[in-house]
């Protein structure tokens, strides 16, 4: 990858990981609020409007930062299976990513009980998103120290790669 493109994919990645990040801390001021809040239309709002910023923002955001993860261990000396931290990463990231695909599911339905009057708000309140949101943000900030410290440790694979290189050279 040349230097180039490098720090666009680095610029890229970095900037969709911490945009997630940020983005689930929203959520997780939106959920206290709706858990929180004495106002109907507030609650009421709180759970309308998390579906459709989810489907904006969250999920955008999540792809954005696997793939320009992928992006950065393929182009990068340090690949993909070469180093623990990536693949804790990659890990990391892939599982969040698909818990978010499931949970959507949660945002519609929460959001078509917002939106029926009949039903109190009571029934309208979820703790769901809050305690999603305080663990994504956890996982997420396990991820961005992984990619700040760079933890060592060389895979089996990597190791395999690294003797591999030393004896052709």
């Amino acid at each position: 990858m040349s230097p180039g493109l490098r720090r666009f994919a680095l610029t890229t990645h970095v900037t969709s990981s911490i945009g997630w990040t940020g983005a689930v801390m929203v959520f997780l001021a939106l959920a206290a609020l709706g858990l929180t809040s004495q106002d109907p239309q507030t609650v009421r709002g709180v759970y309308l409007v998390m579906e459709h910023a989810a489907w904006l923002t969250l999920v955008p955001l999540a792809f954005a930062s696997l793939v320009t993860g992928l992006v950065m261990s393929l182009g990068t000396a340090w690949g993909v299976f070469q180093h623990y931290w990536v693949v804790f990463k990659l890990v990391i990231t892939s599982f969040a990513t698909v818990v978010l695909v499931i949970y959507m599911q949660t945002f519609r339905q929460m959001a078509a009980a917002a939106s029926d009057p009949a039903l109190g708000l009571h029934a309208v309140r979820n703790p769901s998103p809050l305690v999603h949101a305080i663990l994504a943000l956890g996982i997420l900030l396990v991820a961005t120290v992984l990619a700040i410290y760079k933890p060592q440790g060389v895979t089996p694979y990597g190791r395999h790669k690294l003797r591999r290189r030393m004896s052709q050279a």
